[in-house]
């Protein structure tokens, strides 16, 4: 039932006023109609009892009922919710008119004045100034304080039933009397409450008295609304009874009225509630983002990290086959990843200042500046996990060359010494001749020279086993155990040709004749024919280069050495001649020759070989530089293309970048079409991305070249790739601030025309466009919106009190968003933890604490397993089983107090 304890006070004069209007009507009505009287007999008893009951008793005959005044006195205590004086006791008449005199007195100090009823009548048991009393009691405490749009009392009872019934044909409600004697009028009104109570359309206009049951015994047993008329009393009155028809109508008013504030306040939670779960929602998904985003990373960093050694070039180049698979294909999701939440934290923040909540704090080590952190940790792992690969490539390039040089001169100098020691200890010198001893001797010094010329190469070789060693080559070993063996074979001959030498000098003293002309063939033909195999191993050695400049210095060497050719042939000619001069004068002399040079085992023949052989290789070597000369020029112009195709790249980044930040400043239109222009901007970025592809293809193609350096462009593929990151990531920023003023406007109830004008205020004081006002700037801006605070002093006042809302940081600068939170939360309003908990208390019928039945009963069933779970059980001095406390629950939505 409702509950008319908080019936307004009215003042006397204006209560009087009203209140003659409704004696004037009484007046003329005194002498009732039968039917009329019946009907109020009725009504007045079944709305009197309905108060009665709520203090354990009622009344029987109203007029006989309220004689003593006691009944009276107590009616107007229960629907008042106030004490009235004592009443007296006494059974004598001057007991009862004292005590009908309290009761009158306390209507009278209600603003009603009473004419022509007196305690008097009452005590005697006058019908109709008894229901006229009663009828005065109604009017005051039950339909005075109705009030639909600026009509009170009759009226605005007489408009809540037109709007409620306004929908159902055959209603027409023009009053209280023949509007609702067909029944139909009764059960709209409950249909239109309670639809799951009256079938409407199963109902009759010919069969009133069936609707009219049907409306009193649903509103008995359901609404809690006593049956105060019989439907046969209204049918079988011409003109039924307005006021008995009005009690009964107000009786349903305040029966629907309580029910709507209860929807109101459930309205109210469930809007609270919901935005409460879409931020937790937001929340869990950005933490789980998050936490992807950061393993992620925390997996791919120690990859990046890893300075394992490959022992090829092709091994090392899988490796960057790796790297660039990472770059294209599973780097640019997390790129979107990272933009996106960004966006999710910043619109989730928005949503938090427009709904009051706190500010999201994530969980330690998930905060952007954390995610930045790691990614910037990343990016540096990146660079130098690709700085890493390049040197590496570059390294086991060099190692490959110096190996195959290695043992190229290795397999020369052991082909050299092949033999040398076999022949350095034998012991011919002991049966030969003086000349053949001299002989010896003489190619003993020619072996020596040839040993001495060879020293370079052994020292050579042990130079680049050195290196090899000290750049890690992952043969090493088998490098040392070769260079280890042929200088200790180099030891060997040492010792060996000393030895012979010594043999040979002390032979020597005994033997006088030598042949000059072998010796001077020997000395001659030895470093002669140690210059062709230098020259050849020169003819055949690998070289690697890296630009034009090295190729041509090689071209230009190779061509020195062609110029040095001709005096290497007469030097040739005059060794040859030597030979020829032997033959001449063993000839005129009668020598007989042995067959082969006693000082030298370097025939003509083998001279002329090698000639050829060396003549042979030079045109060899001519292409092989020529086509590394044709090589390097294709690199030059891949170089070139990159070049051509980054400068337009760069230059493109460079002008976006500008454009959309006058963009951001400039924007004109309803946010909408912002929205849409900087969509579609982003779609014309985005179609430059064939561009950015197309650059990508030469980049691949130049590091497959392994070209490390291009002359022709300042930007590298690394530079690019984060200016299109950074320019994708500035336009997506852009759109999300928009989106988030859309979301304020929406939230905030802000007009269109107020955001032009704060964002023309904005960007009239933005003099150097940085997006950020300084307070001084701040300070113009607001005086221009009208605000007073021009003559405030830095620190104090009303603009300190703003700076500490707009700036709490205390940087000294103020950015859009901050400036049009500031001037939606002056210009709008919005829920509050005060207003969660009256709406709480009137769905807990004024407790305070609420029970789970409550919550289910009033709630949607998520939302109120939603509060249940999060509610603290109720500890109060009048806590019941299973009571919650709504109170702490809703102060904790809006960060009060810890949930």
């Amino acid at each position: 039932m409702v509950d008319y304890h908080a019936a307004n006070n009215q003042s006397s004069a204006g209560g009087a006023q009203t209140y003659m209007e409704q004696e004037n009507d009484w007046d003329r009505d005194l002498l009732l109609d039968p039917a009329w009287e019946k009907q109020q007999r009725k009504t007045f008893t079944a709305w009197c009892n309905s108060h009665l009951r709520k203090a354990g008793t009622q009344i029987e005959n109203i007029e006989e009922d309220f004689r003593d005044g006691l009944k009276l006195m107590l009616l107007l205590e229960v629907i008042s919710g106030e004490r009235l004086p004592k009443p007296e006791r006494g059974k004598m008449r001057v007991h009862k008119i004292n005590n009908v005199n309290k009761a009158l007195d306390f209507i009278a100090s209600k603003g009603v004045k009473l004419v022509s009823i007196g305690a008097e009548e009452i005590v005697d048991g006058n019908a109709k100034m008894t229901l006229g009393m009663i009828w005065t009691i109604i009017l005051r405490f039950a339909i005075q304080d109705i009030s639909v749009e600026e009509t009170s009392a009759k009226e605005g009872l007489l408009l809540w039933c037109q709007r409620k019934t306004a929908p159902y044909k055959n209603v027409n409600v023009q009053n209280f009397h023949i509007s609702w004697k067909d029944g139909l009028a009764f059960n709209a009104l409950i249909h239109r409450h309670r639809p799951d109570l009256i079938d409407y359309d199963s109902l009759r206009k010919d069969d009133p008295v069936t609707n009219l049951n049907n409306a009193f015994e649903v509103a008995e047993k359901h609404l809690d609304i006593p049956k105060m008329l019989d439907a046969e009393d209204i049918v079988g009155t011409l003109r039924p009874d307005e006021k008995a028809i009005m009690t009964y109508v107000s009786c349903f008013y305040h029966a629907f009225s309580g029910a709507q504030k209860a929807e109101t306040a459930a309205n109210r939670i469930c809007k609270v509630l919901a935005v409460n779960q879409e931020n937790e929602q937001m929340m869990e998904d950005y933490e789980k983002l998050a936490s992807n985003l950061l393993e992620w990373i925390r997996r791919t960093i120690p990859w990046l990290e890893n300075r394992t050694q490959e022992k090829t070039v092709n091994d090392m180049q899988a490796k960057q086959e790796d790297f660039r698979d990472y770059r294209c294909v599973h780097k640019p999701p997390k790129v979107q990843e990272k933009c996106q939440l960004e966006i999710s934290f910043n619109t989730l923040q928005t949503k938090l200042r427009l709904s009051n909540r706190p500010a999201f704090m994530p969980s330690e080590g998930r905060m952007v500046s954390d995610i930045n952190g790691a990614w910037h940790t990343l990016e540096g792992a990146e660079k130098g996990y690709e700085e890493w690969i390049l040197s590496e490539i570059r390294r086991l390039e060099r190692l490959e060359h110096l190996a195959e040089k290695f043992h190229q001169k290795a397999a020369i100098h052991e082909s050299w010494t092949d033999g040398k020691e076999a022949m350095l200890t034998q012991k011919d010198y002991e049966t030969s001749t003086l000349s053949e001893v001299k002989a010896l001797l003489r190619k003993h010094e020619a072996f020596e020279s040839d040993l001495a010329a060879h020293q370079d190469r052994v020292e050579q070789i042990a130079a680049i086993a050195q290196e090899l060693n000290e750049l890690d080559y992952y043969d090493s070993a088998s490098v040392n155990a070769r260079c280890q063996k042929i200088c200790d074979q180099w030891d060997v001959l040492g010792a060996l040709t000393q030895s012979r030498k010594e043999s040979l000098e002390r032979t020597e003293k005994q033997l006088e004749s030598i042949d000059e002309l072998y010796l001077e063939y020997a000395k001659r033909a030895a470093p002669f024919n140690n210059w062709m195999e230098g020259a050849m191993e020169d003819l055949q050695d690998m070289f690697i280069v890296h630009n034009i400049e090295e190729i041509q210095g090689l071209i230009t060497a190779h061509e020195q050495f062609k110029s040095t050719l001709s005096e290497a042939n007469k030097e040739r000619e005059a060794i040859q001649s030597i030979q020829a001069e032997v033959q001449k004068i063993a000839q005129s002399n009668g020598i007989k020759l042995s067959g082969s040079n006693p000082y030298t085992t370097i025939t003509p023949e083998s001279i002329d070989s090698k000639w050829e052989k060396a003549m042979a290789m030079v045109p060899q070597r001519d292409n092989a530089l020529q086509e590394e000369l044709n090589k390097q020029n294709s690199n030059d112009t891949l170089r070139a293309k990159f070049a051509t195709q980054a400068n337009v790249v760069g230059a493109y980044i460079q002008e976006k970048m500008e454009e959309i930040g006058r963009i951001s400043i400039e924007m004109n239109g309803t946010l909408e079409d912002q929205l849409t222009n900087l969509k579609e901007y982003q779609k014309s970025i985005m179609l430059y991305m064939p561009e950015i592809n197309k650059l990508e293809g030469f980049h691949q193609l130049i590091q497959e070249a392994l070209i490390f350096d291009n002359q022709y462009t300042s930007y590298t593929m690394e530079h690019l790739r984060v200016g299109w990151e950074q320019l994708l990531t500035t336009i997506a920023r852009t759109i999300n601030e928009v989106e988030n003023q859309i979301l304020t406007r929406d939230a905030k109830g802000i007009s269109q025309e107020q955001l032009y004008e704060y964002r023309a205020s904005f960007n009239h004081f933005d003099k150097d466009h940085s997006g950020a006002l300084m307070a001084e700037e701040f300070k113009a801006c607001l005086i221009s919106l009208g605000y007073d605070v021009e003559n405030d002093k830095q620190g104090d006042g009303e603009f300190a009190r703003i700076m500490g809302i707009v700036d709490p940081n205390g940087s000294g600068a103020v950015t859009f968003q901050a400036f049009i939170d500031f001037m939606s939360t002056e210009t709008t309003d919005t829920d509050t933890a005060d207003q969660v908990i009256a709406s709480f208390k009137i769905l807990a019928a004024d407790k305070n604490y609420i029970t789970a039945e409550e919550l289910r009963r009033e709630l949607p069933p998520d939302q109120a397993e939603y509060c249940i779970a999060r509610m603290a059980p109720y500890t109060g001095p009048d806590a019941v089983p299973g009571a919650l406390d709504y109170m702490s629950f809703s102060t904790a939505l809006y960060g009060e107090s810890d949930l």
